[in-house]
């Protein structure tokens, strides 16, 4: 498989079907995520009472499980969308903000990852790597303490956990245990706008309804990278708000064109 021209054809088909895409996320990122589920070509709905969810996750195409404003109710809102996620073959997208920070937020996590099947779980380093030790302590907040991942440790978690696994940072890598990606795409003022990784797993999500899900988090990671590689581009010394904005713009715009022009991929096969 080509992965930069599976990503394209994903993206065109997603656009053609425009499915939706179930969010219990981020209470801080939420419209954020929204708008770029929206830009991308899906249709959001972040629909979290636990009276609902489950019948809601059964309508849709893929479901977004992010623990970022992680409360009691909220975990039982995405256990009910997850099994009814499960019982229905409807994806699920996996978030695991925070995992290891705290005793609270790593046992949730780890209920989720024991209880509902991911397709894809995406996250920073550390928190994955956590997931895969099963304890806590190892991290206090959303962004990595750990180094770079490399190609080695993605294809161990990702068979450890069985799963596709991406782990973002300056260098991204994606792996589902047989094959295994390296994606360079990105810029530095990434990290000057609150909830990239949130939008990213959305945007993962929402190739997820039509695509495999190796393909679907390398058309994700790619729509980010690129995306903030356009939104840059130009731009002078505008800031973090202009940047932002233009964000979904790039996301909006992004066509198989601008992803063989731009996209940094690197494939290695297990």
């Amino acid at each position: 498989m080509e992965l930069i021209p599976a990503v394209a054809r994903a993206l065109e088909e997603l656009r053609r079907q425009r499915p939706l895409i179930h969010h219990i996320t981020n209470f801080v990122t939420m419209t954020d995520c929204a708008n770029a589920t929206l830009a991308i070509g899906a249709s959001p709905t972040m629909t979290n009472a636990v009276e609902e969810v489950a019948e809601m996750a059964a309508a849709a195409r893929a479901l977004v499980l992010n623990l970022g404003t992680l409360q009691a109710w909220t975990l039982e809102a995405m256990l009910a969308a997850g099994k009814s996620a499960a019982a229905h073959g409807v994806p699920i997208v996996f978030d695991p903000v925070g995992a290891g920070g705290t005793t609270f937020r790593t046992q949730a996590a780890l209920r989720l990852l024991d209880e509902l099947p991911m397709a894809v779980i995406r996250g920073n380093a550390s928190e994955i790597t956590c997931l895969a030790a099963h304890k806590s302590g190892q991290d206090f907040g959303v962004d990595s303490r750990l180094g770079p991942a490399d190609p080695a440790l993605a294809s161990s978690l990702a068979s450890h956990l069985g799963t596709t696994v991406a782990i973002t940072g300056a260098v991204d890598v994606l792996s589902d245990g047989c094959q295994t990606a390296e994606i360079r795409n990105g810029c530095p003022l990434l990290t000057y706008v609150t909830g990239t990784g949130c939008m990213t797993t959305s945007l993962i999500a929402s190739f997820a309804a039509v695509a495999d899900p190796f393909t679907a988090a390398a058309g994700g990671i790619l729509a980010m990278g690129i995306g903030g590689e356009l939104a840059l581009a130009g731009e002078g010394k505008n800031g973090p708000g202009t940047f932002h904005a233009r964000l979904f713009d790039a996301f909006y715009q992004l066509n198989d064109a601008i992803l063989q022009k731009y996209g940094k991929v690197v494939v290695h096969r297990e």
